[in-house]
């Protein structure tokens, strides 16, 4: 055992460089479990790519806002910024995902004034472009889909850090829920007075109908069910189903220059959740670039064992020895122990997905706070050796 390349030995290398160099890929979806570094991969995948000589936006829908820190910015918003630092011919850009502003320059960008303006006033559109379930991820698909258009004349690599969801599939479910559910039967059947004249369709509905939304108007309010059936019988006709649009999103991923790449700590929840995804991706014909093995463990003396070092820690500190060298030792056998449990858990994750490329990227020292630290980032996920 001599270091974090060798955790998971079974799997074929991920060539990064050769990922970011190749100009037919002109999208990488960087995605995972929460907590296990999409950040800054990202960050380091995007960094890297620039000082390779492409033009690089990175999105990020993490709130957390480190990818701001790392890049040397104060703050990011909705639109992208200009990374100051990039070395070599590329460019680098960088920008948060604001979630309701993104909705919104959706509605300003396909209503006329009028109409825009009485979308936007709508309680429950307000509720649902900020905190409605699925939102993010739908909103992260619509300004991926965004820079994806406008690629080309600005940048050539769009890298995407997707939300922090509880499940890494939340990404690609989300979307489509949300889609599903805004026009779904039950909201059009909600916005049926507003189309068809309020009093009178009122004449011509069935008793059954008005048992339904007097029950409906009891369990959400008389005034939230006013405000559902304002908000969608003012956007009926602007967006075209959001089904639709779900689906022309998901196609987006499925293209032949988009590139998945899972990330992972080695923990058995993580690494559960990179099975889940890797087997989604491949059922869903999306294309798999690789698994990121994050913060995996490394030993600087990878010949002594951990039983060996705590039997010669328990001598040195019964014949009254200095405590530190047995407490180096006792250190180092807890290493070694992190590391033979890390390697057991990417073998079982290997021997599962045999074909999956893997980059590894050791446990660092601190925390990535500048370029430098994404750079070493991105040295070692393109180390191959």
């Amino acid at each position: 055992m001599t270091g974090a390349q060798e955790v998971a030995p079974r799997s074929p290398t991920l060539d990064v460089d050769a990922l970011l160099d190749d100009r037919e890929v002109r999208v990488v979806v960087c995605t995972g479990a929460g907590g296990v570094g999409k950040t800054t991969t990202a960050a380091a995948l995007a960094l890297r790519a620039a000082e390779r000589g492409r033009a690089v936006v990175v999105l990020t829908i993490d709130p957390a806002r480190r990818l701001a820190q790392s890049l040397g910015l104060t703050e990011l918003d909705n639109d992208p910024r200009p990374v100051e630092g990039v070395e070599g011919t590329g460019s680098l850009a960088a920008m948060m995902l604001d979630m309701k502003r993104t909705f919104d320059e959706f509605v300003e960008a396909n209503a006329d004034t009028e109409r825009a303006a009485t979308i936007l006033a709508n309680p429950f559109y307000q509720s649902l472009s900020s905190s409605f379930a699925g939102t993010q991820e739908y909103m992260a698909m619509e300004k991926l889909g965004q820079l994806r258009r406008r690629a080309g004349a600005e940048w050539d690599l769009i890298v995407v850090d997707t939300p922090p969801s509880r499940s890494a599939l939340d990404f690609l479910d989300a979307p489509r829920r949300l889609g599903s559910f805004l026009d779904g039967r039950f909201i059009r059947l909600l916005a049926a007075p507003a189309k068809a004249g309020g009093r009178a369709y009122l004449r011509v509905i069935s008793a059954g109908f008005g048992v339904f939304t007097s029950v409906l108007s009891k369990l959400l309010g008389a005034q939230v069910l006013t405000d559902v059936q304002t908000f969608v019988g003012s956007v009926d006709t602007l967006f075209g189903g959001f089904r639709e649009r779900a689906e022309e999103t998901y196609a987006m991923l499925q293209a032949p220059d988009t590139r998945f790449v899972v990330v992972a700590a080695p923990e058995r929840d993580a690494l559960r959740e990179a099975s889940y995804f890797v087997e989604r991706l491949e059922a869903d014909a999306m294309p798999l670039a690789g698994l990121v093995l994050n913060r995996v463990a490394t030993t600087d003396a990878p010949d002594l064992d951990a039983a060996t070092a705590l039997a010669a820690a328990t001598r040195l500190e019964a014949v009254g020895r200095p405590p530190v060298t047995a407490a180096l030792l006792r250190i180092h056998a807890d290493r070694v122990a992190t590391l033979h449990r890390q390697r057991r858990l990417a073998d079982r994750f290997t021997s599962a997905h045999r074909a999956v490329e893997v980059a590894v990227v050791p446990a660092l020292a601190r925390d990535v706070v500048d370029l430098e630290d994404l750079r070493a980032v991105g040295r070692h996920l393109a180390t191959r050796d």
